[in-house]
């Protein structure tokens, strides 16, 4: 069974998250921040994470970056599930190791497509 960390400071984003991953087959691990995430990921890495930009203590690209120069950190999937959805942060998003990018809000058809996309479905 795959893995995906889900990374979203919203209980309730983690929550509905959590659902549709699970019901894709995904044994999830949620954290609130990049911080924990990070912590997480360098203890037990995942094959996938979806990932919230806006968080307190470390945001989401700022876990990106850090993930991507860990060791092992080059191999989960990165899917980015934001708010955020001008140009530049999507550049700056697959220039800092993302491999694909949602928008908030998210159902389970489009997670599905970008989970297929990447090859993890």
């Amino acid at each position: 069974m795959k893995s995906c960390l889900v990374v979203d400071d919203s209980k309730v984003i983690r929550m509905v998250a959590r659902r549709i991953l699970e019901e894709l087959g995904f044994a999830v691990v949620e954290a609130e921040d990049g911080m924990e995430a990070l912590e997480k990921c360098l203890s037990d890495m995942p094959d996938a994470v979806l990932l919230d930009w806006n968080m307190p203590i470390k945001s989401g690209i700022e876990f990106l970056r850090e993930l991507r120069a860990a060791p092992g950190g080059d191999e989960p999937v990165v899917v980015f599930c934001t708010t955020e959805n001008d140009l530049e942060h999507i550049q700056e998003a697959i220039t800092a190791g993302a491999n694909e990018y949602i928008m908030k809000p998210f159902d389970s058809e489009i997670i599905q497509a970008k989970f297929e996309q990447v090859g993890l479905i």
